[in-house]
């Protein structure tokens, strides 16, 4: 089973980076080889890219307006201008790529050369709402949530039958997106008219990150939407369980990635995400709740953890070089790297970037590059791509106190990966800043049966064991605090 290894791209800014550092305008059509080799080298599956699709007038012109965004400008990028600001790639005008980055011809070229390298593109879909430029918000207002009269939350429409009141796309704990529209899923029209839409991206990608895709649950359309009824019977079934068939009927192999949250993870898995994102296990890793992560990850049925989205930072985070201290960092990232499921880097983190981007800008500050994290990753992404780690059978291991009174085997996170046997590697993290101890069980066929050799790939340490007292009392693990190891194991002789 192949384990997805995704980078996030930031499409605008990464484009316009490119046009200057090559001198000429860069566009899909025309990415630099050194690009697609490089994702290659690290071992990358997929590339998302982040924003590529057409933003409006009035998006762009709300972005500009309004005083918070401005304010996060200032912040990461002084002297911007009125130029720099594209408008949120979020509120999706038109799902055509724009000229400028492109058009869908580029697209299509940048797809292909993805391919030859082995790799596969991922896309955004945003089912909860579209932006206030869509032609479908005038065209078709029936398909979007609305009011007779103004209220909190609604922007006027006009059409032939007079005003309509639209509602802005929203969740039920914050205030509304002001240049979205939100779809109205208990309409039989506008989930056919979004199931075709959905159809139509999956025909230029391989997969869809789909943005808060929890919000189309009827359970929580009914709770953020019931001051505002539907006229017409809600469905009776759930959106994406009627969608995601379709869609892989017609695309054989897409993948359907969920951002969610609020413990509905396993809710969407059911309807048919292959993916959706751990948010919890991020929480964890952010905030070194070390015996937390350990607890959830092996308490998750091991299909779930298999389908879930190991992350430490992306375009919504703060950075992870804020957050986390190098050597954190560097263990946190062997954590994600290490599991089972879909493993997601962000653009940037490879280079230690701190400061976190508003997605409203199209160009971003030159960040200097921090050696210590950049070495960090291209060895764990280098080296796991040499190993069973992500392309064989991984499977979480549950440490057991070295002895009495010694808690720190709780800080351990411990996953053995095979893919042909007798050999095996075994991802070993310390989370904590204590150094700590514990006795792991393997699971490899005939281990009594040899003496094997054990060989940290990411340093100098080389061991000699004996297959049968690991067998009797697990293996022995004693690691530095935040220490981060991957051992190749081998019989001897």
């Amino acid at each position: 089973m192949e384990h997805p290894l995704l980078y996030e791209i930031n499409t605008r800014c990464w484009l316009r980076d490119l046009s200057g550092s090559e001198q000429r305008l860069v566009t899909l059509a025309n990415v630099p080889d050194e690009e697609f080799n490089t994702w290659q080298r690290l071992g990358f599956t997929h590339i998302w890219l982040m924003g590529v699709w057409t933003t409006g007038a009035r998006a762009r012109e709300i972005a500009l307006k309004v005083a918070d965004l401005r304010c996060a400008y200032d912040e990461v990028l002084p002297r911007w201008t009125e130029e720099d600001v594209a408008g949120s790639p979020y509120s999706i005008a038109d799902y055509s790529v724009p000229e400028l980055l492109g058009g869908e011809e580029g697209l299509k070229q940048f797809r292909s050369k993805l391919k030859v390298h082995g790799m596969k593109l991922i896309l955004d879909f945003v089912p909860n709402h579209l932006g206030v430029d869509h032609p479908w918000v005038s065209a078709q207002p029936e398909l979007f949530v609305q009011s007779a009269t103004q209220v909190d939350g609604t922007f006027a429409v006009k059409t032939p039958g007079g005003t309509r009141w639209i509602a802005h796309g929203k969740d039920p704990y914050f205030a509304g997106w002001t240049d979205t529209a939100q779809v109205d899923y208990r309409r039989p029209g506008a989930r056919e008219a979004m199931q075709e839409l959905l159809l139509s991206v999956a025909g230029r990608c391989d997969g869809v990150r789909c943005d808060m895709a929890m919000l189309l649950l009827n359970e929580v359309m009914a709770r953020t939407w019931g001051h505002l009824p539907s006229p017409e019977p809600a469905p009776v079934g759930e959106f994406w369980s009627d969608a995601i068939p379709v869609v892989k009927a017609a695309h054989p192999g897409f993948i359907f990635m969920a951002e969610v949250y609020w413990g509905l993870e396993g809710r969407l898995q059911s309807l048919g995400f292959d993916y959706t994102y751990d948010k919890a296990l991020y929480d964890d890793l952010i905030w070194s709740n070390a015996a937390e992560a350990q607890r959830k990850l092996l308490a998750h049925p091991s299909e779930y953890v298999a389908r879930s989205v190991h992350f430490l930072e992306n375009h919504d985070e703060h950075r992870v070089a804020e957050k986390l201290s190098p050597p954190e960092n560097r263990a946190a990232a062997l954590a994600i790297l290490g599991l089972p499921g879909m493993r997601f880097l962000h653009e940037g983190q490879l280079t230690g970037a701190k400061l976190k981007l508003p997605v409203q800008l199209g160009r971003r500050p030159v960040e200097a590059v921090q050696p210590e994290i950049q070495e960090a990753y291209e060895k764990l992404l280098t080296t796991l791509k040499q190993t069973a780690v992500g392309g064989g059978e991984g499977s979480i291991l549950a440490p057991r106190a070295a002895w009495e009174g010694n808690p720190t085997a709780q800080n351990l996170i411990v996953v053995q990966w095979q893919a042909k046997a007798p050999n095996f590697d075994l991802v070993v993290v310390n989370l904590s800043a204590d150094r700590s101890q514990g006795y792991v069980p393997l699971n490899a066929p005939d281990l009594a049966a040899h003496h094997w050799m054990m060989s940290d790939l990411l340093g100098t340490e080389s061991y000699e064991r004996v297959g049968s007292d690991i067998a009797q009392s697990g293996l022995y693990l004693d690691l530095p605090p935040h220490g981060a190891q991957l051992f190749h194991l081998e019989p001897k002789g």
